[in-house]
């Protein structure tokens, strides 16, 4: 289905950079995020099994997609693709969005999102702080469309824009295989037995999934994804009804598991009660899925990535009616 831009949305000058690109401070706070064990909501799992969750949402910008974000921004850098006239461009469901929206205010470029008009009102209100420029897409049609109006955009102004496409770009699975998967391998001291990756760009479940099976092809590799393709985990995809990421490599995953929106928002809310862990509803996923898969082991080191924390979801229905 094809999207027209709407006539509102008229391209902006692009932020003038103050200075000559340099690497902006709080990159050197991107990565090397802890790893906390689970010990509340893993009551009925076996003694011999431990569950980790990487807290991603300690990254700069809050979630996982900050790895990403500068990973791509500083491949375009290095390859001229970005000047001082020319904007970044990305659809996004959020993170993303919100990782490339602070960079480009540290770095002085300008920043144009295509994003979903269902995205939680937390979420804009941060990337209008950043000064991004919002162009909000039809929300049935998800990140889907949010694409479909980013390209249009960029082949309508081609030399005012440097489209990243986190979906097909490489840069996104660089970021967690020079990255995330190092580091998981280290703070687990190369025990780990069984990494949980939800599918959503699938940058993070590729590059992980590909270092830790180079360094041990006995791990075993857990994706998923939500049970339908109507469910509220932002973020994550329900691949057989949308547009398969290019980037996503399906011959890693030794297991496929599904969650249901109830399942994670359940989950949140115990991590949040039980664990002192204030989530999103993807991060709640990560969690039931490994849980589920940590109850049918007897012994076992799962470790999954909290994307992000909860500070962008107060607004939406999981946390509805908790007071």
């Amino acid at each position: 289905m094809t999207m027209s831009i709407p006539a509102t949305n008229i391209f902006l000058a692009p932020r003038r950079a103050r200075h000559k690109f340099s690497v902006p401070p709080l990159v050197h706070l991107i990565g090397n995020t802890p790893l906390i064990e689970l010990t509340s909501v893993t009551g009925d799992i076996a003694p011999g099994v431990r569950v980790f969750a990487k807290a991603e949402w300690k990254n700069p910008g809050g979630s996982v997609k900050d790895r990403a974000a500068w990973a791509m921004l500083s491949a375009a850098l290095r390859d001229g693709q970005i000047t001082e006239r020319t904007r970044i461009l990305e659809a996004t469901s959020g993170n993303t969005g919100i990782a490339l929206a602070m960079l480009g205010a540290a770095l002085g470029i300008g920043v144009t999102l295509c994003l979903p008009d269902n995205a939680s009102r937390e979420r804009k209100q941060i990337l209008e702080a950043y000064g991004a420029e919002l162009i909000f897409t039809d929300p049935v049609l998800s990140t889907d469309g949010a694409q479909v109006v980013a390209r249009e955009l960029k082949q309508k102004y081609p030399e005012n824009y440097c489209y990243l496409n986190q979906y097909a770009n490489p840069a996104n699975v660089n970021a967690h295989l020079t990255g995330t998967g190092p580091e998981l391998w280290r703070q687990t001291e190369g025990t780990i037995t069984h990494f949980v990756s939800g599918l959503g760009t699938t940058g993070t479940f590729t590059g992980t999934s590909r270092y830790l099976k180079a360094r041990s092809p006995h791990i075993t590799i857990a994706s998923f994804q939500p049970e339908s393709p109507f469910h509220g985990l932002e973020g994550l995809k329900h691949l057989p009804s949308v547009h398969i990421p290019e980037i996503y490599d399906s011959t890693l995953a030794d297991i496929e598991l599904e969650v249901t929106t109830e399942e994670a928002y359940t989950m949140c809310r115990r991590l949040a009660s039980e664990e002192g862990l204030l989530v999103g509803t993807s991060s709640g996923a990560s969690a039931a899925a490994s849980v589920k898969l940590a109850r049918s082991l007897q012994h076992g080191v799962v470790v999954t990535i909290f994307p992000d924390g909860a500070e962008k979801y107060l607004s939406t229905p999981v946390w509805e009616g908790r007071r």
